[in-house]
């Protein structure tokens, strides 16, 4: 799990603005793999926003509202789940914060 918040922060960190489409789908392949056998509150969402923005991201036109509307979603959802994560909590509260002001920040440019 550790290499996967790092290379998600990692990108956060470049600006998800730069990061090729592939690049993303793998990172949320990974995060679907790793929340597949997690049975904590909220996953669930999780996994379902996750298929959903990796299906906006495989588009051939995908829909700059929509991606910033689940990147927020997610953020929001990552940052609740984020206190029942034991060995976790602190790196899924930052990836929350990050998937957040991602999401504010996508949705600015579109207004």
């Amino acid at each position: 799990m550790a290499v996967r918040f790092a290379a998600t922060i990692n990108a956060f960190n470049r600006g998800i603005e730069d990061i090729k489409p592939a690049a993303a789908v793998s990172l949320i392949e990974d995060w679907e793999t790793a929340l597949a056998d997690v049975d904590v509150p909220g996953a669930k969402g999780i996994s379902r926003d996750l298929a959903a923005l990796r299906k906006q991201l495989e588009s051939a036109t995908p829909d700059g509202e929509r991606v910033a509307a689940i990147v927020a979603r997610l953020g929001d959802a990552v940052t609740k789940i984020a206190p029942r994560a034991e060995k976790a909590s602190e790196k899924l509260s930052g990836l929350g914060e990050a998937l957040s002001d991602a999401g504010s920040a996508q949705d600015d440019e579109e207004i």
